[in-house]
């Protein structure tokens, strides 16, 4: 009796088996067509985040965190095949420092690579660019303009893609240091959320 049960379960293992390998064929037959990438890409991110600034001085600490927009966050690049680019990133972010709004932000030569056909994986080094924003430049008092060093690591997932237009959700973390006259250096954390549309 146990030997008529166990080859009653082993041919439905069996059945089982085959029906869920010809699913598996079936759907493998017709593969989504992928994106075929050359030539130069750009990307425009709309998006927001959290910005944490430390000044070795003592004036801002890490402690205070301050919600902001990703502005400008651009990626121009080329395809050097259908998985990997060279870009150079313009990440960045406005904060609030002293009554001030000011912009830190960085260009980064990068390289992205696509995992999967939608998943991608973005990063590189690059210039920290610690300024006031552009809107709120103030004579002797906002105008000063501070250069270090930054490197940032991003993922994305392409949501929709249509010809050469893909729509992305990413995420990004930047981490730089500025340094200000006076032996003062003044760090950056960045993290920052957002659509990406992007055309290949």
């Amino acid at each position: 009796m146990k030997t008529i049960k166990k080859q009653i379960l082993l041919k439905m293992a069996c059945v089982t088996f085959a029906l869920l390998s010809s699913i598996t064929y079936a759907q493998n037959t017709n593969p989504e067509t992928t994106t075929q990438r050359d030539g130069f890409i750009f990307e425009l991110v709309v998006g927001g985040g959290i910005i944490s600034i430390e000044d070795s001085a003592g004036i801002q600490t890490f402690d205070n965190s301050q919600g902001a927009f990703a502005f400008p966050d651009l990626k121009l690049g080329y395809m050097l095949n259908d998985r990997l680019a060279i870009t150079v990133s313009l990440p960045g972010n406005i904060y609030k420092f002293q009554d001030n709004d000011r912009h830190f932000g960085a260009f980064i030569p990068s390289l992205q690579y696509w995992i999967k056909d939608r998943w991608w994986v973005h990063g590189g080094i690059g210039l920290a660019i610690d300024s006031p924003a552009l809107y709120n430049i103030k004579n002797n008092v906002n105008d000063d303009w501070n250069f270090g060093c930054a490197v940032m690591a991003s993922t994305g997932y392409e949501i929709y893609k249509k010809n050469n237009f893909a729509l992305n959700v990413q995420s990004k973390l930047v981490l730089g240091r500025a340094f200000l006259d006076g032996d003062v250096s003044r760090d950056a954390v960045i993290f920052n959320v957002g659509l990406g549309f992007s055309w290949l």
